[in-house]
């Protein structure tokens, strides 16, 4: 056997530092919050950023992209398709249950089960409770992303959610959606849907060794930028997510305040849906579209620079990234695409963005509503709150809807698993491909790629699909938007921020 890591959390400075810091309450801000208490209800950035807060993963990801130990202590490659994690001992989940091998086993079959997840752990066959505290995995090949989807999986307590009701369901009301039992540093006492989330200090965390000092988070939900902005600045609130480019400068200047910025991965794109519209079938049509609009444009006078216009998913860094892939923007070569596809005089289409999910998401719609009138294409276009937008985006309900998507995984495969890939119901994979692209050999250089161990084989494997994409217009490619964070001074947020944009708010130190 080989054992693969076995990291260390902490420092002992860090834990000295600790054990000084006085207890404090956390007052922070976020455009939303999350639609449910179910993990595996909706993968989305909220739910992810709140699992860290109430649930605890076998591993986590740290400011290196690197993988902590957490409630795996250790892990071990048996073989090219066997991995054993080692589960931490004596963990309490928040209703008293002890967790066990069990617990995990639990969860991974869930997420297997559920339709956002599933395809993320569609190369897990089984997950085997080989004791109590030993859980073996099972890949359909060898891979290289079984830690990468560690990552997702939070233990839930198995008792609990069975006793109470399992279910997972879909933007609905069900036990798992308003009741939870994690192992996380935090246990919700208050929650009142779109007004206000209570945290409190679990008193039986495991993790002795954070260094985090709040015993109290109040979430306030502030959907609206700049009152956001402007409850950080009058002292209501002492951390908020995102920062609007507008405001960049003015927290920036302000002596009370600190501005926490990283470049970022998250790709933001148009699907142009080909089977709700004839005209998007049309390869010419959606080439057209990508030269109509603008991005660098829109990046330059919308989001004030705070973000790297694109061509394809995967951003510089990544495998798959494609340097010979640059933004297209040419309104004349988009006339004429229009032109060659019978179009000249245009159509009308719907187009459906949230308002409050990413940075300046509607005014980038109405933006490219305007480029694309250029074109002749008349926009249809509705905004709404992303708890309106997601269940609409699931029912594929206009024929042009807004997605933002950072790699779960933090690999180029993982956009095409969900974006990309032929939409399939029974893996999971193309969840959130709402235009209905399909391209066999793009899915056929994904499916390789979970396979292949070779990075530069893996490279050349995902490259190949990004200009496959590029070619067929398979979506419209906006931008990569950055990241960032506002506090007030002295909270420390900066030591528990990351490109994922998971705060793990468990470990926060407020100073003063």
């Amino acid at each position: 056997m080989k054992t693969l890591r076995n990291l260390v959390a902490a420092t002992a400075m860090v834990l000295g530092a600790a054990t000084m810091a006085p207890a404090q309450t956390l007052n922070f801000a976020y455009d939303a919050d999350p639609v449910s208490l179910d993990p595996h209800e909706q993968l989305s950035g909220g739910t992810l950023q709140l699992s860290h807060m109430i649930f605890d993963p076998l591993v986590r990801w740290n400011s290196d992209l690197g993988f902590d130990a957490r409630l795996a202590e250790s892990w071990d490659r048996v073989d090219e398709t066997t991995v054993r994690f080692n589960i931490r001992q004596g963990v309490k989940f928040h209703s008293g249950n002890t967790m066990t091998a069990a617990d995990v086993v639990y969860t991974i079959d869930r997420l297997k089960s559920s339709p956002d997840f599933k395809g993320i752990f569609a190369g897990w066959t089984s997950a085997t409770a080989i004791d109590d505290h030993t859980v073996e995995i099972k890949t359909d090949g060898p891979s290289p992303l079984v830690l990468h989807t560690a990552t997702y999986v939070f233990p839930m307590d198995k008792a609990f959610y069975e006793a109470g009701g399992d279910e997972i369901v879909k933007h609905g009301d069900s036990f798992a959606s308003k009741t939870v039992s994690g192992t996380g540093p935090f246990i919700i006492t208050e929650r009142e849907q779109g007004v206000k989330v209570v945290f409190e200090r679990n008193p039986d965390y495991w993790d002795t060794n954070s260094p985090g000092n709040v015993q109290t988070a109040v979430l306030t939900p502030i959907k609206e930028s700049p009152t956001r902005v402007a409850a950080l600045l009058s002292g209501d609130v002492d951390f908020i997510a995102p920062v609007p480019p507008t405001d960049l400068d003015r927290i920036h200047s302000n002596d009370g305040t600190d501005l926490i910025t990283m470049s970022g991965t998250r790709i933001i794109t148009l699907q142009l849906n080909q089977q709700r519209h004839e005209a998007l079938a049309n390869m010419k049509v959606r080439q057209a579209i990508v030269h109509a609009i603008n991005n660098e444009g829109i990046v330059e006078k919308i989001m004030k620079g705070f973000g790297t216009a694109a061509a394809q998913q995967s951003p510089k860094g990544y495998l798959g990234y494609n340097e010979a892939l640059q933004p297209r923007y040419d309104v004349a070569k988009a006339q004429a695409l229009m032109a060659e596809a019978g179009y000249a005089d245009g159509f009308e289409a719907t187009m459906m963005c949230p308002n409050n999910r990413y940075v300046n998401d509607y005014k980038i719609c109405e933006a490219a509503a305007a480029m694309l009138a250029k074109i002749n294409i008349t926009i249809d276009l509705t905004t709404m709150p992303k708890a309106q937008y997601w269940p609409k985006f699931d029912e594929r309900a206009a024929d042009i809807m807004m997605i933002g998507w950072h790699s779960d995984t933090e690999d180029s495969a993982n956009f095409n698993e969900f974006l990309t890939m032929t939409p399939d119901a029974d893996t999971g994979r193309g969840q959130y491909n709402s235009g209905n692209y399909s391209n066999a050999m793009v899915d056929e250089l994904t499916l390789a790629s979970l396979t292949e161990t070779d990075d530069s084989v893996r490279a050349e494997m995902l490259q190949k699909a990004e200009a496959i994409l590029h070619e067929e217009a398979a979506y419209v490619p906006l931008h990569w938007q950055d990241l960032a964070w506002a506090a007030r001074s002295g909270v420390g947020a900066e030591a528990i921020l990351n490109v994922m944009n998971f705060p793990y708010l468990g470990d926060l130190v407020i100073a003063e």
